[in-house]
């Protein structure tokens, strides 16, 4: 450990150690402790298979740190990786009645890849950035089971927008290191809705990796399409400067001044270029479920080379999309779905169009596969250098 994470390790540890339960949440947006919630054994007895499956595909999701672990620079020493691989969707809900469906979330602090060069101490659900993709339905009774992992420095909870009930969730799950939680929901309305930690201060817990989606299906779900993605945009607010080396550490000062050094997709930059790029053929039909974890900035959401033959702007589902799309805009703490069909091959680029944030780290590819369309797509002559163009 080096003297830096060490003095923030000691420095951090004893503020939190030294809190107490109702200091945690002092000035959090009048959040108050609550009892656990417990399960009804007759709900628990009469679970469906169908939230069985959910409940493994999240700690599948979750995976062991062991399990990924990789390494992007010989010279770097290994450590986890946190990104969320945008594939990583549970499949759609073909039940069409309401049931009960339980969800895990665990709180995760862990020092894991930033870029290929530095590392940062991340705080997750579940080990990923963003935390895992939660797919229910309509008129679904939802018990999350909630858990702050014992070498958590700090005290996390979670705040779903799907909720309607005070805090989102927050009031019932608010734990200190070790402690766990339970709480239940009815999902009353159809949309995709992000999720966050809410311990103040909030904006730290957010800017750190502690948001996520939750899609709450209609009643007679979603139209089918071949392949669906999860994205979500964020910001990382660093002492150190874009493109430093070695372990950084947050800037409370940045974070207030919203001046971050980090903007990127899925948690560290290269997340869905070098690691996880979105993948389809020619032909097929994509939707992607984006959000914006933030916590400040909004996301001018667009991929370079297509036109969203469907978007939903605002996360609504029940609203009629809008059609003809070229870029969406998402607030922080907001969320859309987008869906189009690939047509021609190539690479494609996920970007906000506030383009200056791709030169601190805000990127994505889609790769297409399949045979040239020159109908659609192609060259007059000789094609220029494919590495001069900015695309």
């Amino acid at each position: 450990m080096t003297d830096q994470e060490d003095d923030h390790h000691a420095q951090t540890g004893d503020a939190a150690r030294g809190l107490t339960r109702r200091s945690l949440l002092a000035g959090s947006a009048g959040l108050t402790f609550a009892g656990v919630l417990g399960a009804q054994p007759a709900q628990a007895q009469n679970a469906s298979a169908a939230a069985e499956q959910h409940s493994m595909h999240m700690s599948h999701s979750a995976g062991s740190l062991s399990e990924r672990l990789y390494q992007v620079n010989p010279d770097m020493p290994e450590h986890a990786d946190i990104a969320h691989d945008p594939a990583d969707v549970p499949p759609p809900i073909e039940r069409r009645e309401p049931q009960t469906v339980r969800i895990d979330l665990e709180t995760v602090e862990l020092e894991a890849h930033l870029d290929e060069n530095s590392t940062f101490r991340f705080w997750t659900f579940n080990a990923r950035v963003p935390g895992p993709f939660v797919r229910v339905r309509v008129g679904d009774t939802v018990e999350c089971y909630f858990k702050n992992a014992e070498d958590s420095w700090m005290a996390h909870n979670v705040d779903f927008h799907a909720v309607t009930g005070p805090g989102g969730g927050a009031v019932l799950t608010t734990a200190l290191p070790g402690e766990e939680f339970a709480f239940r929901f009815k999902a009353l309305n159809p949309g995709l809705y992000v999720y966050h930690c809410a311990v103040a201060p909030v904006a730290l817990h957010i800017a750190n990796g502690m948001y996520g989606l939750i899609l709450v299906e209609p009643e007679d779900g979603l139209p089918p399409v071949d392949r669906e993605f999860y994205v979500m945009q964020g910001e990382l607010y660093t002492e150190e400067p874009f493109g430093s080396r070695g372990l950084l550490t947050e800037s409370y000062d940045k974070l207030m001044d919203e001046r971050p050094e980090y903007f990127v997709f899925n948690g560290h930059v290269g997340a869905l270029t070098d690691h996880f790029p979105l993948r389809a053929n020619v032909g097929e039909t994509v939707r992607i479920f984006f959000g914006v974890g933030g916590p400040n900035f909004p996301s001018s959401f667009h991929v370079i080379g297509e036109i969203f033959d469907r978007a939903y702007t605002t996360g609504s589902l029940t609203s009629p999309p809008q059609t003809d799309v070229q870029t969406i805009l998402v607030p922080p703490g907001g969320a859309a779905v987008v869906e189009f069909k690939c047509e021609v091959p190539g690479r494609y680029v996920l970007v906000d169009h506030a383009l200056s944030r791709a030169e601190r780290g805000l990127a994505g590819y889609l790769i297409v596969e399949g045979e040239e369309q020159p109908d659609l797509f192609g060259p007059i002559g000789e094609p220029p250098d494919p590495e001069m163009s900015g695309h």
